[in-house]
């Protein structure tokens, strides 16, 4: 449930750079679950490997 309302958060964004720093934000027990919902709602180039991954 937590992950399903941080994902719909990230993609409520008005732009890339601030979903991407909202992503990045995002508790680490939790990014799992978000990454895959975002990509399953089509939103890959948020979770797109940064260097600290």
């Amino acid at each position: 449930m937590m992950a399903m309302l941080w994902a719909q958060e990230i993609m409520s964004c008005e732009t890339t750079e601030e979903a991407k720093a909202l992503y990045e934000r995002c508790p680490r027990l939790l990014k799992a679950k978000v990454k895959a919902l975002l990509i399953k709602s089509g939103f890959e180039e948020i979770v797109e490997e940064t260097a600290d991954e």
